[in-house]
């Protein structure tokens, strides 16, 4: 068990899932955490903001809320494709990019941000012009032109299906941004879920269709929140201190598929 004693963590997204079990690990290992959500937490925490990262004003109402002095920062808050291609994007990426550039002044030297992006991100590169299409924008509020320009659907896996989409962002983003608070230390890093048993789970299945579970993927099983939440305190802790700028998959095998499905013969 890696010792988190006197380190000061945000995680957004805390209400649920992923984000709630990564604050319970944190606080168990003993960390100071500052939850975020648009929904109560169910659970203890050292403090608890209201936060909508679909909103500019509730972004910057949150960043001036904080303490500052934070040590990491995990940005876990995200939505399912069913709530649809303007909010998925607003909140995978364009909130999520306004939260942290807005909070890294909130961020101690030598901290390291998290973000959790998703499996679906996983392809990012093959994706570029619309990736760079959507990091482009300056403003949450472009989305729904975005949108609406770009043709972007709720569901699906094609390169204008709006979950892959904001999600393939966020990598991308995290990867080209690693360095930039180089100068106060700070690193950036991305963890990878593949399909993990949330209550939102089923959401993914309807919209981007079922994980074969055949062939490569033979034996494969949904992961836990727990799964993922130990990885993300992991990244936490001092021992990972010279991971910076990677995108971690944490899948089960299901990026060892996609490369063998995918990648070169």
């Amino acid at each position: 068990m890696k010792n988190l004693t006197n380190k000061t963590i945000i995680v957004t997204g805390v209400a649920s899932g992923i984000g709630a079990q990564t604050a319970r690990i944190l606080r168990s290992r003993g960390a100071r955490v500052i939850g975020l959500d648009r929904n109560d937490a169910l659970d203890p925490l050292d403090r608890f903001i209201k936060y909508d990262q679909s909103a500019q004003r509730s972004i910057e109402a949150a960043i001036e809320a904080l303490d500052g002095n934070v040590d990491a920062l995990c940005n876990i808050a995200g939505v399912p494709p069913t709530v649809g291609a303007e909010k998925v994007l607003k909140i995978n990426f364009l909130g999520l990019r306004s939260f942290i550039e807005g909070a890294a002044g909130k961020l101690k030297d030598g901290a390291v941000v998290i973000n959790v992006s998703s499996m679906a991100g996983f392809m990012w590169q093959q994706n570029l012009p619309f990736v760079n299409a959507l990091m482009d924008l300056k403003s949450i509020e472009d989305a729904g032109e975005f949108c609406d320009r770009m043709n972007i659907v709720s569901d699906g896996m094609t390169p204008t299906s709006s979950y892959p989409l904001s999600k393939q962002a966020a990598t991308a983003w995290t990867i080209r941004n690693f360095n930039r608070w180089a100068d106060r230390g700070i690193r950036m890093n991305v963890v990878s879920p593949g399909p993990v048993a949330t209550p939102i789970l089923k959401d993914f299945h309807a919209a981007l269709g079922d994980v074969p579970k055949t062939g490569f993927m033979a034996g494969l099983r949904d992961g836990t929140p727990d799964d993922i939440a130990k990885v993300i305190a992991f990244m936490c802790c001092d021992d990972a201190a010279w991971l910076n700028g990677i995108n971690l998959p944490t899948d089960g095998g299901l990026s060892a598929f996609l490369t063998n499905e995918f990648g070169p013969r």
